[in-house]
């Protein structure tokens, strides 16, 4: 390799992530069609147990003998607040009567332990592994690469990018602030990580010896050709396929991306900021703190779910990145295929 910040630490054919969606629209059948398409298929494990992630990552075996990559939050979770319960109790209560639902909620079961969870990733072997909300210690990521799993880690900012860097990173994934889901930053304020991809990418691959993969309103194969133009090894989508018939989400779901013309980055469902279409569940919470991550999270799971299977868009949690509307409902594999061509990368 000549220059490790334009080589492509992805162990596939095409320069091409499917971002990992922890939650439900990314599914072992959505990872496998994208690895066998020749790109890396993603799975987001952040909310499964280490048993859930080994059965998961067997399922999607089953499916591709190619790469693909294991995703998980680097947690670092606060005591749940009482003041802030008390605080957001009286929205959630009203949001219960109108979905039918009992009030207080039930309990949740607790978040799963990172350490646990990376261990399950570690006995996997998946070709690659990838985290958000934080980093990794030096001796986890020598830990993977003993296992020869490639490491990539998400920053929003060039200082976070920098700290990846110096942690042993394979590859930094520069979030931009177009993408949709939860946010990763980790060091300051969210905001100050609401940098545009087209902006980000380049300042990231400037300062750091690692191959960078953009993330962030990619949709199209001129996006990807943009991006790999101003200095990216790769690109990440999740959006991009979340119309695909193998993602896992819903119809509610898929209606509300094709007029996505205005999303938001919301604390309202899990009290991490995130982005999504704009809806009357975010919209409460405008005007009212939502309690700390995952607290809020745990708060707001049973009207999540109740929301989900009543087809409530209104009040669904509804991830989108900006680019939401441009989405395509393609097969994995041909949108895979469509992309290689639109941004000229099979020439």
């Amino acid at each position: 390799m000549t220059d490790r910040r334009t080589t492509s630490a992805l162990p596939t054919r095409w320069p091409i992530v499917q971002a990992p969606m922890a939650g439900g629209p990314d599914t072992p059948e959505l990872a496998a069609a994208v690895s066998n398409a020749g790109g890396l298929g993603s799975l987001g494990c952040a909310y499964m147990t280490p048993q859930e992630i080994e059965a998961t990552a067997a399922k999607l075996r089953s499916l591709t003998s190619q790469p693909f990559a294991l995703n998980l939050f680097v947690r670092a979770d606060a005591p749940d607040d009482p003041a802030a319960t008390a605080r957001v109790s009286p929205v959630l209560a009203e949001f219960r009567r109108e979905l039918g639902l009992p009030s207080p909620p039930p309990s949740g079961r607790a978040a799963p332990e990172f350490e646990a969870q990376l261990e399950a990733v570690l006995q996997i072997r998946p070709a690659v592994f990838s985290f958000t909300f934080g980093a990794p210690t030096r001796a986890q990521i020598e830990a993977l690469h003993a296992r020869s799993i490639a490491v990539i880690g998400t920053a929003t900012t060039v200082e976070e990018a920098v700290v990846l860097a110096a942690l042993g990173v394979d590859a930094v994934c520069a979030q931009g602030a177009e993408a949709g889901g939860h946010r990763g930053t980790f060091l300051g304020a969210f905001e100050d990580g609401l940098v545009g991809t087209i902006t980000l990418v380049p300042q990231i691959a400037a300062r750091v010896q690692v191959p960078v993969i953009a993330a962030g309103g990619i949709m199209e194969g001129r996006a990807i050709r943009a991006m790999l133009d101003i200095g990216a090894a790769g690109v990440q989508l999740g959006t991009a396929f979340m119309t695909c018939p193998e993602a896992g989400t819903s119809e509610a779901h898929r209606a509300a991306l094709a007029t996505a013309w205005r999303t938001v980055v919301t604390r309202a469902f899990s009290g991490r900021p995130a982005r999504g279409v704009r809806n009357r569940f975010s919209e409460a919470f405008a005007a009212v703190e939502a309690a700390p991550f995952p607290q809020q999270q745990g708060l707001t799971r049973d009207i999540r779910a109740a929301a989900a299977a009543q087809g409530r868009a209104d009040l669904m949690q509804l991830w989108a990145g900006q680019g939401a509307p441009m989405g395509r409902a393609l097969p994995a594999e041909e949108l895979v295929a469509l992309l290689v061509r639109e941004a000229g990368l099979a020439t």
